[in-house]
């Protein structure tokens, strides 16, 4: 049996060099912040909101949220993300606090914000119904009664059924560097879930340097997700798709009860 890191070695040890997933990192930070914003404001009325970016990371999704006036706090499982996200909430000067949690059990009073945020594929680490379905209630538990919980995830549905082998490159030019970043999907027996490797190759001068990194995924389905959100009482539950949200990811809709 292959031993996996952890999530949070994972992220760990790509917290110094994940804005060159993006071509560039500030216009996603806008663009993730704006999408969201427009979203919780048709659920949520105008805000501004206290919100919990339960995923937080570096702070793509946090960051862009509190350019549009909504007051943030941050967890993430990945210690090394955190510390990273709050250098970029200074350089900013944004205000927001931040705690190393997990999304199993937040570390949070109940009823604590108007509107949760779990994005970027995040629920997707955790490989087992039990598991997504206990961080859903988590969730729940901490977002005010009503209020809203956004969880988005790569668009599993067709990938279920063809089984892709990884994902195309993207490339990256900040810090003065051409970075390659691309993904290989080794996927389980089942099916269902596969093993990643992730690459990302930096070069300068004709210099290259690859760094790789490996975890584990549940490709979750909308379907599946829909159910662990419904076992976690989470009530109205449904979808927007990137058409209809302008978030790069599927969104799902919920309220916490």
């Amino acid at each position: 049996m292959v031993c996996m890191p952890s999530p949070a070695e994972f992220y760990d040890d790509l917290s110094s060099t994940y804005h060159h997933l993006y071509p560039d990192w500030s216009v996603a930070v806008s663009e993730q912040g704006r999408a969201l914003h427009h979203v919780l404001c048709r659920y949520q009325g105008p805000g501004p909101h206290t919100i919990l970016d339960a995923a937080t990371g570096i702070g793509t999704q946090l960051l862009g949220l509190a350019a549009h006036g909504h007051h943030l706090c941050g967890s993430d499982v990945s210690r090394a993300a955190v510390r990273r996200a709050r250098t970029e909430c200074a350089v900013r000067k944004v205000a927001a606090t931040f705690m190393v949690a997990d999304l199993r059990a937040l570390p949070y009073g109940n009823g604590s914000f108007d509107a949760v945020v779990c994005a970027d594929n995040a629920v997707a680490h955790l490989l087992s119904d039990r598991d997504v379905t206990v961080a859903l209630g988590e969730l729940g538990r901490v977002a005010r009664p009503g209020g809203v919980v956004l969880v988005s995830t790569r668009d599993y549905e067709e990938a279920r059924q063809v089984h892709p082998s990884g994902t195309p490159p993207q490339v990256s030019r900040a810090d003065r560097l051409e970075t390659v970043t691309f993904q290989v999907w080794d996927w389980r027996p089942d099916g269902k879930q596969y093993d990643l490797q992730h690459f990302q190759l930096a070069g300068e001068g004709g210099d290259w340097v690859v760094s790789r990194r490996t975890s584990r995924l549940w490709a979750i389905t909308r379907s599946e997700l829909t159910g662990c959100a419904q076992r976690a009482g989470l009530e109205n539950v449904h979808w927007l798709l990137p058409a209809e949200s302008r978030f790069f990811q599927p969104l799902l809709i919920a309220r916490a009860p």
